[in-house]
């Protein structure tokens, strides 16, 4: 009896953290609206501003994924080929708050989680800024360490984060 309540309980998380997984931030444009997102400001003629800020169910690596993406479109509409990181900062946030008895709705798609009897979370948003530098390297000329292709970002990201519906 006692394993087959074990089993339950294994089951049931296991349940709530595959519908949560499909909960993260989409690669969107950071808002009032929006749950996380992505921006980018233009610092000087050739250097930008990238921040990422994801929800709590968002994997730091997507965020990553989601600044070197932006970096590399934002040069590139700025008539840049390639970009360096000057800096990087952690804006990871993260805050505890008691839950409710009962079951709530946590995302748009309709996926709930019960908490019987409460309990306290941590919520943890994982976020990233990085200031960044767009550059055109002279044909046949080797590239500095720690640059990157803008094309070659797009197209190996590109094609794997989620984007809104």
């Amino acid at each position: 009896m006692a394993r087959n309540i074990g089993k339950a309980r294994f089951l049931g998380a296991l349940l709530a953290a595959s519908l949560l997984a499909g909960c993260q931030t989409a690669y969107q444009e950071e808002g009032f609206w929006t749950d996380g997102g992505v921006s980018a400001q233009q610092v000087t003629s050739d250097t930008f501003r990238i921040t990422a800020r994801g929800n709590e169910f968002t994997e730091q690596s997507t965020i990553s994924d989601y600044v070197l993406l932006k970096s590399a479109e934002t040069v590139k509409a700025a008539g840049f080929s390639h970009f360096g990181i000057v800096s990087g900062q952690d804006i990871t946030s993260q805050s505890t708050y008691q839950t409710s008895p009962g079951t709530f709705e946590v995302s748009k798609k309709g996926k709930v989680v019960t908490f019987q009897p409460p309990t306290y979370a941590t919520s943890i948003r994982p976020g990233q800024q990085t200031i960044v530098q767009g550059f055109n390297p002279p044909p046949g000329e080797a590239l500095p360490p720690g640059t990157y292709s803008a094309d070659e970002i797009i197209r190996f990201i590109g094609s794997r984060v989620e984007r809104p519906s």
